[in-house]
């Protein structure tokens, strides 16, 4: 289980959260939604250890506030960021075998469920990923986050600025983490994926969680989109 309780984070001086309090239980997605500049990738970040922060955050009992990001990745948490981070030089398999951690004994993934899962991946093996479409590199980080086995996955904008068809593949792709009861940290913009994956939503404003509810509940929230989501 994620618990997150009284979050602070800073770029430099700028103080970015201000006392983030939320939980993620076992086998649970989570849309985190919000405004640009409403702190939600920075929580991200802060949970994986890669910006300054301090308060309570603990993985399964463990804290991981101050733990460098490697350490919270050998945790089990796993990081897709919404610039995907490729090695665009190296082929689409060896960036998909640089996902494993380690030393694991067990492995639930292998590049046979990567391909499965998304087709165009092993048709480009041998392809450099930096040659990848925008939509294919995305599917490629969602799949080498997935190759480290995490127990919770957090997801910033996977869906920004795809295709419509490629919009879907990452949908399915978070269905089959929710059936495979891998939690997940979802920050979307499109409301209809983010309530038709998630269990919870959260939202963020001024760096604070100002809502939290299921997604059933949220709804039927109009006031709270119009204030804190819509814009003007």
């Amino acid at each position: 289980m994620l618990r997150v309780r009284g979050l602070h984070a800073y770029y430099g001086k700028s103080h970015v959260l201000h006392g983030v309090d939320f939980d993620i239980a076992p086998g649970e997605i989570v849309a985190l939604l919000g405004r640009n500049g409403s702190g939600r990738s920075t929580t991200a970040k802060a949970l994986m250890g890669l910006v300054q922060a301090h308060g309570e955050c603990s993985w399964n009992g463990q804290s991981l506030t101050g733990l460098p990001p490697h350490r919270i990745a050998r945790l089990g948490l796993g990081y897709v960021p919404e610039n995907r981070d490729i090695f665009p030089r190296l082929s689409v398999a060896q960036n998909l075998l640089l996902g494993i951690q380690p030393g694991k004994r067990t492995q639930r993934w292998g590049l046979a469920d990567m391909y499965a899962m998304f087709p165009r991946l092993q048709e480009r093996a041998a392809v450099p990923a930096g040659m990848l479409s925008g939509g294919e590199q995305q599917m490629l980080t969602l799949c080498r986050t997935l190759m480290g086995d995490p127990a919770l996955i957090i997801v910033d904008e996977p869906t920004e600025g795809l295709a419509p068809m490629m919009v879907q593949a990452v949908a399915d792709f978070l269905k089959v983490l929710r059936s495979r009861h891998i939690s997940v940290l979802l920050i979307e913009q499109k409301l209809t994926i983010a309530l038709d994956i998630s269990d919870r939503v959260l939202v963020m404003g001024h760096g604070q969680v100002v809502y939290s509810g299921t997604s059933a509940e949220f709804r039927q929230q109009e006031a709270v989109r119009r204030e804190w989501l819509e814009i003007s």
